[in-house]
């Protein structure tokens, strides 16, 4: 089991390999995923204060860097692999907005994992 410390939220213990987007949301976090969980809207953005993972998808580096977006990362794009402290970014609560279409059980679109820069 990984170790999910959500500032705001608490601690959660969330399945090895799980999207975060998924972890986040069965664990309470009413995380926004405005489309669906397939690297296009940004909504599900968190900031990560330690266990930032190393790897990102192609989808994931280029939409933050269509948008300019440096500092966060998007939970639809990412894996539970180890232990993790991050804030949400985007919620429900604090936006106004429905979460949005539930994503799916694996990363979409087709991953290409790279090193994050």
């Amino acid at each position: 089991m990984i170790t999910l410390t959500v500032n705001g939220y608490g601690e959660f213990q969330v399945q090895d390999n799980e999207r975060l987007v998924l972890a986040l949301e069965r664990s309470g976090v009413d995380i926004l995923h405005r489309c669906g969980g397939v690297a296009r809207c940004t909504t599900c953005k968190v900031e990560f204060s330690v266990g930032e993972p190393f790897q990102m998808t192609q989808a994931e580096h280029d939409k933050l860097e269509e948008k300019g977006l440096s500092g966060v990362r998007l939970s639809c794009q990412i894996l539970c692999q180890h232990d993790m402290t991050l804030t949400p970014v985007q919620t429900e609560k604090n936006s106004g907005l429905e979460a949005g279409k539930t994503p799916a059980e694996t990363v979409e679109p087709e991953p290409v994992w790279i090193e994050r820069s």
